[in-house]
């Protein structure tokens, strides 16, 4: 089912003018293009089929004669309960001070509610975008692959040899992160160990975000990590990328599927 204009807004029907323009500001501001530029063209097209209905729902909402029509059309299961009933006597009805409360609240902050929402819908965006275009370029490197659930991980490929070679290429692991950090390596390292056991191959994790952390602190969590037995058998390449450049830490021992990997994910 199509999501209402409240919806859209993340707001209740019985939102003020003033709520609704301060979710509007914040929805739109997900799908600014300077925010999906480095995206592929499919992600671009899909923030801006998403901005304009949310100006469409903006416009028709501020309007009152337009949301009065709105209103009597959509069929919404929240609005009973959101609307008072008519024998409500206007004495309870909540205060302009209540419904207006929201005003009250501090300019957005880095480290405020209206930031974090807004980072988290860039941040999904760029999820999907990521994960698509890693698709894209396994299957371009292997051929099909068989697919394995592990938690934690967006993609889990087991690619299957080329007929014509005995070696078995490595296993492949994405995940996304919004900061690709020293604690996000030993998390993602930890996980990674879950994978069912293959003495036969290496597995290369690809951790992947578009914020990443200095060299430096990278190079010392990976190191820290690799001190631990590998349950999962083979050897584990932990390979950090930074999406916005899809420039990556490359360890001096990884296969040279890797180089391949990333530098179709360069071109893609």
């Amino acid at each position: 089912m199509a999501k209402t204009y409240y919806e859209l807004l993340e707001v209740p029907q019985t939102a003020s003018a003033d709520e609704i323009k301060r979710a509007f500001r914040r929805e739109i501001a997900k799908y600014h293009p300077d925010k999906v530029q480095h995206l592929g063209q499919e992600f671009q097209e899909i923030a801006a089929t998403r901005a304009a209905e949310l100006t469409r729902a903006y416009k028709t909402l501020t309007e009152p004669a337009a949301r009065a029509d709105y209103d009597a059309e959509v069929e919404s299961p929240a609005a009973p309960a959101a609307r008072r009933p008519a024998s409500q006597p206007p004495s309870s009805a909540p205060s302009s001070a209540s419904r207006r409360a929201p005003e009250a609240e501090p300019p957005p902050s880095p480290g405020g509610s209206v930031f974090s929402q807004e980072r988290a819908g860039a941040s999904d965006l760029v999820r999907r975008a990521t994960v698509m275009r890693f698709r894209q370029v396994l299957d371009a490197e292997f051929g099909r692959c068989e697919e394995l659930t592990l938690t934690g991980f967006e993609i889990s490929c087991v690619p299957k040899p080329p007929f014509w070679s005995l070696k078995l290429p490595p296993r492949v692991l994405g995940r996304f992160v919004p900061q690709v950090d020293g604690p996000a390596v030993t998390e993602t390292w930890t996980m990674a160990t879950r994978m069912p056991k293959d003495n036969q191959r290496d597995l290369c994790v690809f951790l992947m975000g578009p914020a990443i952390a200095p060299a430096g602190e990278l190079a010392a969590a990976i190191s820290d990590q690799r001190r631990k037995p590998m349950a999962a058998g083979g050897k584990l390449i932990m390979v950090p990328v930074n999406t916005r450049t899809w420039s990556a830490h490359v360890p001096t021992d990884a296969p040279p599927v890797v180089k391949s990997l990333l530098t179709r994910l360069k071109s893609a």
